[in-house]
């Protein structure tokens, strides 16, 4: 990919990265909330969700914070998520990554959600609020 500016959207609201047993029932909480993502592997069923939505006891990690990046992107595009991890990783800050058809997040933790915006800022990307 050559150098590209991306710009990217803070979505409102909390999430949570939660992992369940791989045969286990999608919970109707999963999916409450505007922006929710489901994974289901041979080893887990992953979901993020709306973090108020999530019950106690479930295993989970948050909150996050998700920006969205402007697309949709083209499939051929390369080194997208390269992008925008490399000056996340340098200011020290971890993400969680979702793809989409059209799209990309990156799930920031929330407390680390300013860093993040200048961080990506610093690099030449638009980040909207």
């Amino acid at each position: 990919m050559t150098e590209r500016t991306l710009t990217l959207r803070v979505l409102p609201g909390s999430l949570a990265v939660c992992r369940l047993a791989p045969g286990e029932a999608l919970p109707a909480w999963a999916t409450s909330g505007g922006f929710w993502s489901i994974t289901r592997t041979l080893d887990e069923l992953s979901v993020v969700c709306a973090a108020e939505a999530v019950p106690e006891g479930v295993r989970q990690v948050g909150p996050w914070r998700a920006l969205q990046v402007a697309g949709p992107l083209d499939f051929a595009l390369t080194g997208i998520l390269s992008a925008l991890a490399t000056p996340l990783a340098a200011a020290g800050l971890s993400l969680f990554a979702i793809a989409t058809y059209d799209t990309d997040y990156l799930l920031v933790r929330a407390e680390a959600l300013e860093a993040a915006v200048a961080a990506l800022r610093g690099a030449g990307h638009h980040v909207l609020p």
